[in-house]
């Protein structure tokens, strides 16, 4: 199992980039590859909120893979938790 955890961008489909902190993990199970985890933005909107398909998330270094929104749980008050699942191979 492969792990990422630092800053990174999450791409909305309209192109808009949200920073924040990303926290990621590759999924080796039964033969199956895969990568998930979370991204937690610096600043949230009603764009972020209802963000769900068609995004990317780019890690340091111009490191870029395709992500699906798969829960979004609120942590306080200003601050949300994206809990992500990705395509394809893991950019980290």
């Amino acid at each position: 199992m492969t792990t990422y955890s630092g800053p990174a961008r999450l791409i909305l489909v309209g192109g808009t980039q949200v920073s924040g902190m990303a926290s990621l993990s590759t999924n080796q199970r039964g033969g199956i590859n895969g990568w998930s985890g979370t991204f937690r933005p610096d600043q949230i909107s009603a764009e972020i909120r209802n963000a769900s398909d068609g995004l990317y998330l780019e890690l340091p270094y111009d490191q870029i893979g395709a992500v699906a929104v798969t829960g979004i749980r609120k942590l306080l008050a200003t601050q949300i938790l994206i809990s992500l699942t990705g395509s394809g191979p893991a950019p980290f």
